[in-house]
């Protein structure tokens, strides 16, 4: 239903400025080839959501830290991941080693050992923890690890995640797979895909809600709307993804009567509105009133969605987010509001 549902959205665009060419699935393929390879789900929001993002979003500079980086993981890692990875690396993949040497040899504990010690440290190897014997002392170097993983940055904590990823061991797709249940579940913008660690949000997705969540007074209902929609869809605790897409649609419905200075309006009524007095051209009108339609109409979050029995999950609620982010950027951009 999902791409169906943006391909509604997006056909009315690019049919009037594109008309020989069909919609360019390409285009997101090129640019997010790896998160195309983790999982369907993914590749329908991400052909059709960053064509839409080239088409209207206007860019901006502001790249430090935000409350949106943050509620997302972006560029940090808060104690309770950064607690979990490290609880899956010595369940999860320590725990799986063989810690028993074959012939007087090292064991499979004990060449791993060496290898993080000086392949992923850059360490020397005769000052690696050993017994008198000469015999790596496989606890010692666990114990380094652990010490230098609690004080490392998020980036260097996921430098060992994919060190680990990529090694070729027994059991080390369950490491991967317990290391991405937990990246989900803590909300974090990364994922191990192939065994390398990929940002499952773009730069212009998470621009377009910065600029959107930009002070001014004058729009503080669209931005109360989008920061409640942001908090909901980043509840570690417990999220909330249907109240999360109710408030994103509602912000772009707050800033569509702003524009109209109609208060009671609805979002339908506003776009037609800006179609006919203000020229918002009749191609990005009919999309987002199919948007509208979406969350209105029996089958839509305001009704069959709020049913436990239908499922709307993270995807779902970014998505949204992002959506409604980048069209409001656009009315401001074309109304200079």
């Amino acid at each position: 239903m999902k791409i169906t549902l943006l391909r509604c959205l997006l056909q009315p665009v690019f049919s009037r400025y594109f008309p020989s060419a069909p919609l360019p699935c390409n285009y997101a393929r090129r640019t997010h080839l790896a998160i195309e390879a983790h999982a369907a789900r993914v590749r329908q929001h991400g052909e059709c959501l960053i064509f839409l993002l080239y088409l209207i979003m206007r860019f901006s500079q502001r790249i430090g830290k935000t409350p949106v980086r943050t509620a997302l993981q972006i560029d940090t890692i808060d104690d309770a991941l950064k607690n979990r990875l490290w609880s899956i690396i010595l369940t999860d993949f320590i725990g799986h080693l063989d810690s028993y040497s074959r012939f007087g040899g090292d064991s499979e504990l004990d060449q791993i050992c060496k290898y993080l010690w000086t392949e992923f440290f850059s360490n020397r190897i005769d000052q690696i923890p050993s017994y008198n014997n000469g015999s790596i002392q496989a606890q010692g170097v666990i114990h380094y690890i652990e010490k230098w993983y609690f004080k490392a940055e998020w980036f260097g904590v996921y430098d060992l995640i994919e060190t680990i990823s990529k090694l070729d061991v027994q059991y080390i797709g369950i490491f991967i797979d317990a290391c991405n249940t937990a990246l989900e579940k803590e909300m974090s913008n990364y994922r191990i895909i192939d065994s390398t660690i990929v940002q499952i949000t773009s730069e212009q997705e998470i621009i377009a809600i910065e600029e959107a969540l930009s002070d001014n007074d004058e729009f503080k209902s669209v931005q109360t709307h989008l920061k409640t929609a942001l908090d909901l869809l980043a509840n570690r605790a417990s999220p909330d993804f249907r109240n999360s897409i109710k408030e994103s649609i509602s912000a772009l419905e707050a800033l569509c009567k702003i524009l109209i200075s109609d208060d009671k309006a609805t979002l339908g009524k506003a776009l037609a509105t800006l179609e006919t007095k203000y020229g918002l051209h009749p191609s990005l009108k009919e999309s987002f009133s199919k948007l509208y339609g979406y969350s209105s109409d029996a089958g839509g979050i305001r009704h069959a969605m709020l049913e436990s029995s239908i499922s709307v999950d993270f995807d779902d609620a970014k998505f949204m987010l992002v959506l409604c982010a980048s069209f409001i950027n656009y009315l401001r951009a074309k109304f200079k509001v």
